[in-house]
């Protein structure tokens, strides 16, 4: 594999299972796979975050993850904030929060950057993550927001919510690195579907990937069995 072995693969990988028919079933089996392979995080619908918490309790290397404001990002920003405040009391660790898309491509940057202002400000020491939803932005707009984010101080500008009909492409990771530089992280989701997809994208600056579980599961074994094909 070369530049990462499947241990630091998993430590960079949220398990996502925040679609609209993402089931009890398949929350558990996130949470498994964390736990076998050491993954840095687990994300459910905020509703499904108290099983999440129940399922991880003994694995505090394991974080549970909240979505705020998912996945339109059209919410007010006192109801984000509210989400906020409701996921970290209910365990989580980190929290992805959608920007305001309408905002964003009406030019009304003020409310943007108050939008996000305020949930990192309810957050505190959480990390929060930004959510561009890159897909329906043009790269200017995906400079802007990255670079609205980076001064907001957000700990991660992402690509996508996984609802969009694309996420994390080479092109809009690497403009979003060379925009934020080294002001904040960048994660990649929505659309990273194999191992190679994933070492790329790293290449060019992701440190964290939103992988549903069971591309993340063909992933964490591919990596497995490209370190064995090596020994």
């Amino acid at each position: 594999m070369g530049i990462l072995t499947p241990r630091e693969i998993a430590g960079m990988i949220d398990i996502s299972a925040v679609k609209a028919d993402s089931s009890i079933g398949e929350l558990c089996a996130a949470a498994e796979l964390a736990r076998k392979h050491n993954c840095i995080c687990v994300i459910g619908m905020p509703a499904h975050t108290p099983l999440l918490v129940d399922l991880l309790v003994d694995r505090s290397d394991i974080l549970v993850g909240g979505a705020a404001g998912f996945p339109s990002g059209g919410q007010t920003t006192n109801t984000k904030v509210a989400e906020t405040r409701e996921l970290i009391a209910m365990g989580c660790r980190e929290i992805d929060v959608a920007i305001n898309f309408a905002w964003l491509k009406g030019a009304k940057y003020d409310l943007v950057r108050g939008d996000i202002d305020a949930v990192i400000a309810e957050a505190g020491q959480v990390p929060v993550k930004v959510i561009l939803e890159c897909h329906y932005l043009t790269d200017d707009e995906i400079v802007k927001a990255a670079d609205i984010c980076a001064e907001a101080g957000v700990t991660y500008v992402k690509t996508g919510t996984g609802w969009a009909p694309t996420g994390a492409t080479p092109e809009n990771i690497a403009l979003i690195k060379q925009t934020v530089g080294e002001r904040c992280l960048v994660k990649a989701a929505g659309g990273v579907k194999d191992l190679q997809t994933l070492l790329t994208l790293y290449e060019l600056g992701a440190r964290r990937f939103g992988i549903g579980v069971r591309t993340a599961e063909a992933i964490l074994l591919a990596a497995e069995s490209a370190t064995c094909s090596k020994e």
